[in-house]
């Protein structure tokens, strides 16, 4: 049982037959329509993000399967904050503020992709993120929002 995997990133909620997605399933003989509308209906969600997708495709039974992925914590982050993009300089301009609940359950929606070995540690590549791009976390800038973290502030929330 041959199996061939496609991994492309396409807006959500917009993939098309178009290229990247239509010549890369072709030769695979696989109804591409049913494919485009599969993964249109499960990033619906994802409108306006770039979404890593990747889709298996069985060559013999032409079953396909699509897992998909999560955008980088930056687009979550602008979503969240309502920006359309970061600070040009982040260590003198303010893009947006957000609150800690907020990373967090950025922290959880990106759990697999993040290298912290527990929800506290991936809060703060999320901060770090945000720190990146000029992004407050409850009015306060995010070297003092780590040193909260790590004084261990908002353990209650974690």
């Amino acid at each position: 049982m041959a199996k061939e995997s496609i991994d492309v990133v396409i807006e959500g909620g917009k993939a098309t037959a178009a290229p990247p997605l239509g010549p890369a399933l072709g030769p695979l003989k696989v109804n591409i329509g049913q494919v485009v509308g599969e993964i249109n209906e499960k990033t619906k969600a994802l409108a306006g993000m770039q979404v890593p997708v990747k889709v298996t495709v069985d060559t013999e039974t032409k079953a396909f399967e699509i897992s998909i992925g999560t955008p980088p914590a930056s687009a979550l982050l602008k979503k969240e904050a309502g920006i359309k993009k970061a600070a040009s300089n982040p260590l003198t301009e303010v893009a947006a503020d957000i609150t800690m609940d907020t990373i967090i359950d950025i922290a959880k929606t990106k759990a697999d992709a993040l290298l912290g070995k527990n929800l506290k540690m991936k809060c703060k590549e999320i901060v770090g993120t945000a720190q990146a791009m000029g992004i407050n976390i409850d009015g306060k800038r995010a070297p003092v929002v780590l040193k909260d973290i790590d004084e261990g502030k908002y353990d209650s929330k974690f």
